[in-house]
């Protein structure tokens, strides 16, 4: 038998056939069109009438997209009560998603009978909304931060942008304030008060009472400037920016400005214009006269948590001297060095603008560097709640002194307020002090002219505000 010949074929000269993009299974092609942005979605639709069909599918693609960004922070099947196009739900959350974490009040209230809103705000997902609340230090000498709801936005099953505000926080418990605002905030003898949030740029925006909350007009033609037809899921695949809430859009009309421009043609056109026309101005006067609710702007606290290059920028909390809790912003600025300021309510005055300290040059050395260094710290009181109170967190509030790491050199603010101080006689350890880094990745400060360090902790972490308290029948009025 003569010997057989098994010929192999070459990898190389024979290569396996070429797959493309339309040879995997449908559901293979929408999980990876999933990881697209809506821009890309929209690009890649024009490439053929079946790809442009494929990215409308909106129970299958925009679905997995909402999920795949938002489903491990809110339950996308609830929001608009099940009744709105996921297509149109990814716009509204990729706007509201920069909501989430702290802001604080910019200006104070204008109206004496106005209530004075929050300085500070901490906004979190929910099941279908997303809550604000009013964060304020507790009294009771602990690291508890009060919590009480401000204000609520979600969808309406029709798509139309809800929000509801309570300047009182009259509400001890999240739970409640969300089921009135979701039966159209009605409580008692008194109602929430419907807003609208208008974003200027990412890190402003502007909380304005809505009186046309029941409008007859569309959702579409009301809150979005690019399509009308963005919340049905027809025509528009509806990019990143096709999405503009009232207010923000440049080069759209808000339903006042619209109604007061055909007002003003139509007087002038109609017998005894003038006369309608000074109705109009009394009836907008008196509907001025009855808001419940003065524009407020809010800008976002950005780098509001520390980072490996930053350990120490962000939001912190500490107990102060009187021993009453407080909230410390540090910030690092652009030429290297970091300055902290208090944020909210101080009895102290000027305290939000003067420093509590600040250096120019952040760099630290290693723990102890000298015995003096190490006299400075261990001779220090740490001022920190009674150790019988218990601590959500888990942070150890014991007498005991934690692992330093590092230390840096700081200033206080004296030498701000002290003319020609490099000149005066005044003793250099009235402004000069120590930053003490702890190996839980936490700090505390002091001053030389003092006897005490001030631990700071965490204000929040991971999305979740740390020791909150909603409801603290104890507390008085913030």
């Amino acid at each position: 038998m003569a010997n057989s010949v098994i010929l192999q074929e070459d990898p190389i000269s024979n290569p396996p056939p070429h797959l493309t993009f339309a040879d995997f299974p449908e559901d293979v092609q929408l999980c990876a069109l999933s990881f697209l942005t809506p821009s890309e979605i929209t690009s890649f639709s024009c490439t053929s009438k079946h790809y442009a069909s494929l990215c409308r599918n909106d129970a299958k693609l925009w679905f997995s997209m909402c999920h795949r960004r938002w489903g491990s922070n809110t339950q996308i099947t609830r929001w608009g009560k099940g009744g709105i196009q996921f297509k149109f739900l990814y716009n509204i959350l990729n706007r509201w998603e920069n909501l989430i974490g702290f802001w604080r009040r910019s200006g104070h209230a204008t109206a004496a009978a106005s209530p004075s809103p929050p300085p500070l705000v901490f906004f979190e997902w929910g099941a279908s909304f997303i809550t604000g609340s009013k964060v304020s230090p507790s009294k009771m000498g602990t690291y508890e931060v009060i919590k009480k709801p401000f204000i609520w936005m979600s969808v309406s099953s029709k798509g139309e942008l809800v929000s509801f505000i309570d300047p009182e926080c009259q509400f001890g418990l999240i739970r409640d304030f969300v089921e009135v605002a979701e039966l159209g905030g009605v409580v008692r003898d008194s109602d929430l008060i419907p807003v609208t949030i208008s974003f200027m740029g990412k890190n402003h925006f502007v909380v304005e009472e809505n009186k046309s909350l029941l409008s007859s007009c569309s959702p579409e033609e009301k809150f979005f400037r690019k399509s009308s037809n963005l919340g049905n899921g027809e025509d528009d695949l509806g990019g990143e920016e096709g999405i503009g809430i009232e207010g923000t859009s440049p080069g759209s009309l808000s339903g006042s400005l619209r109604s007061e421009i055909y007002q003003y043609f139509a007087n002038r056109r109609s017998p005894g214009g003038d006369r309608a026309s000074r109705r109009q101005r009394r009836k907008e006067r008196e509907r001025l006269g009855r808001q419940k609710w003065e524009p407020e702007h809010f800008v976002k606290i950005v780098n509001c948590a520390p980072t490996d290059s930053r350990p120490l920028q962000g939001l912190w909390k500490g107990i102060c001297e009187d021993m009453s809790l407080d909230f410390y912003l540090v910030v690092y600025d652009g030429i290297g060095g970091i300055a902290c300021r208090r944020v909210g309510d101080s009895s102290e005055p000027f305290s939000g603008y003067l420093p509590v300290f600040w250096t120019s040059n952040t760099t630290s050395s290693e723990f102890p560097s000298s015995c003096e260094e190490e006299d400075i710290y261990e001779s220090r009181i740490h001022l920190r709640p009674p150790a019988t109170e218990e601590n959500m967190e888990g942070y150890p509030i014991h007498a005991e002194n934690q692992v330093v790491l590092r230390i840096m050199k700081i200033n206080s603010s004296y030498d701000l307020v002290i003319l020609d101080f490099k000149d005066s006689a005044v003793n250099p350890r009235l402004v000069e002090g120590r930053i003490w880094q702890y190996v839980d990745g936490t700090f505390g400060f002091g001053f030389l002219r003092n006897n005490y360090i001030i631990d700071l902790k965490h204000m929040a972490r991971d999305g979740c505000l740390l020791d909150a308290v909603e409801n603290c029948c104890n507390e008085g009025p913030q």
